[in-house]
């Protein structure tokens, strides 16, 4: 493996493959990013994307090909965490990123302090990266990205263990921001920021002339950011162009083009089964035996015979080849299965009076009545997630009535499943009636899993997984009631676009907590603040 840094920003992978264990991560990947691009990087939990960006931060090693990376102006990389032991400051991790551009301004002080004619080209070529660098702004950039991500109130000396897990990614995404490196490497740069702060990085981004690669699960981000989209699923990279809406473009063609191998597939399977009970079978395909020539064909008989065997042997070889290597059925669009006749229930489906639960929740009256649509929205740590779990009967409030009629779906925002030991397909049909034959056949219909992953253990999923398990039972049992905590997470772009129309669809009533910008701009109901419902109880 070559990780080499040289003059321009450009990246090429020729033949990357890596593992962790016995788990395949990445297989043979090749790929280029050309100078100033901004590419989305995108795929299920575990599929890769924190790992290809490692390794290309030379923070991991392939286990084969080949990486070179040209970034004569640094390389940025913002990880999952901050990396520093919690006793350090704000100042060590402002310090850490900007460590080139310290060393630099160090080494020309000190040259300054003797400038001989022997010094001075060391001095002139130092400035000149410096300088190209934006050296000289580098601490007013600290401060404008600490301020478009809402961290102006830290004290520098403030040691990071004092910071909020939100206040620790903001810091660490301002850290990168500020050293300004030429290829910006960024996992998941949107998670824990507001609206304006997400605005602020969108256009930060926008406006950087080098290159960017973004792990993300936000559409509105990619929509706005990224030129381009790779998708990591199954060990392997796909490259799309003209960034979010070239991808969804390219996903929707692709589905076009199985629906119609599926279609051909089955006509060819039909044309040749007809082919085998009828036309094999005649004489003269086409024309039947007339009376003036039935002697002739009855002294040709065993060649006649020979002639109709052969052509059906041809047809049943034919059919064997294409049933062996079946183009599958694509799966139906999500949808949910429950029925919303009118009359189903009398009277709200979810009631609340004088509702407490410690310091986190109080709310003094709210109803859910059938048909309605509401999209909570708050800051994190407003109570959201403890509203929808009493309405869900999940969390038993300390004071108040709840009142609860009809069926209820919930989705949590964490997927747990209590049985780690039951198979995929066991616990998708945990509690309900059928055959087990029925309950897989039901569960591979949604899309959601594979054949050959029915029988993984629970235990053993990916947190996508669980939720796309989670997702499935909910999708599959009948509810007059939806309550969805943060339901896009974890789920791939794909699967979110048609969840969203599988919501639309729907005509039972939905509560639905959400910070994701997409989902709340085309949401068809109303938005409620979580602190309208919020009331000290007197």
């Amino acid at each position: 493996m070559i990780w080499s840094p040289v003059l321009s920003t450009q990246l090429t992978l020729r033949g990357i493959s890596k593992s962790y264990a016995d788990h395949l991560v990445l297989d043979q990947v090749s790929l280029s990013v050309r100078p100033g691009e901004r590419v989305g990087i995108v795929g299920e939990n575990g599929s890769g994307k924190s790992t290809l960006l490692r390794l290309v931060a030379g923070l991991d090693r392939p286990d084969d090909g080949e990486i070179v990376v040209a970034a004569g102006g640094g390389i940025g990389h913002l990880g999952q965490t901050l990396g520093l032991p919690p006793a350090h400051t704000v100042r060590h991790a402002v310090d850490a990123a900007l460590a080139d551009l310290r060393a630099m301004e160090s080494r020309m002080r000190e040259l300054e302090a003797d400038l001989t004619e022997g010094r001075l080209a060391e001095y002139g070529d130092l400035l000149s990266v410096y300088q190209a660098r934006g050296g000289y702004e580098a601490d007013a950039r600290v401060e404008a990205a600490l301020h478009g991500l809402g961290l102006a109130h830290l004290d520098r000396d403030r040691t990071l263990g004092s910071l909020s897990g939100g206040e620790q990614a903001r810091l660490g995404l301002a850290c990168v921001l500020a050293a300004d490196p030429e290829m910006m490497l960024l996992d998941e740069p949107t998670n824990h920021l507001d609206a304006d702060a997400m605005n602020w990085l969108e256009e930060r981004l926008r406006a950087h002339t080098g290159t960017v690669l973004a792990v993300s699960h936000d559409r509105h981000f990619l929509d706005r950011v990224a030129t381009s989209i790779l998708e990591v699923e199954g060990g392997a990279v796909a490259r799309f162009g003209g960034g979010y809406t070239g991808y969804l473009a390219e996903q929707a063609a692709a589905r076009q083009r199985w629906e119609q191998a599926y279609a051909g597939w089955c006509e060819e399977i039909r044309r040749i089964e007809e082919f085998a009970a009828t036309t094999a079978h005649r004489v003269a395909p086409g024309r039947a035996i007339k009376d003036n020539n039935k002697m002739a064909y009855d002294r040709a008989a065993g060649r006649v015979q020979n002639s109709v065997a052969g052509r059906v042997r041809q047809a049943t070889e034919r059919l064997r080849r294409l049933r062996e290597a079946p183009v599958p059925e694509p799966p139906a669009p999500l949808r949910f299965a429950g029925r919303f006749d009118a009359g189903t229930v009398d009277g709200p489906l979810v009631e609340l009076r004088d509702v407490r639960v410690g310091d986190r929740l109080a709310v003094r009256a709210f109803t859910v009545e059938p048909g309605s649509r509401l999209l909570v929205s708050g800051p994190n740590g407003a109570g959201k997630t403890t509203f929808l779990r009493v309405l869900a009967g999940d969390l038993e409030p300390d004071h108040g009535v709840v009142r609860r009629r009809g069926r209820i779906g919930y989705l949590p925002q964490e997927s747990v499943f209590t049985s780690p030991g039951l198979t995929v397909v066991e616990a998708f049909a945990e509690g309900r009636a059928g055959y087990p034959a029925e309950h897989r056949e039901r569960l591979l219909s949604l899309g959601l899993f594979r054949a050959d992953g029915l029988d993984t253990p629970v235990g053993a999923l990916s947190v996508g997984q669980r939720r796309r398990l989670a997702l499935a039972r909910l999708l599959t049992g009948e509810a007059d009631l939806l309550l969805l905590d943060e339901p896009t997470n974890h789920l791939s772009l794909t699967l979110v676009e048609e969840l969203e129309q599988a919501l639309h669809a729907y005509r039972g009533a939905i509560v639905a907590v959400s910070h994701d910008r997409t989902l709340r701009d085309g949401f068809d109901g109303t938005a409620i603040q979580i602190d309208h419902l919020l009331k000290e109880i007197k």
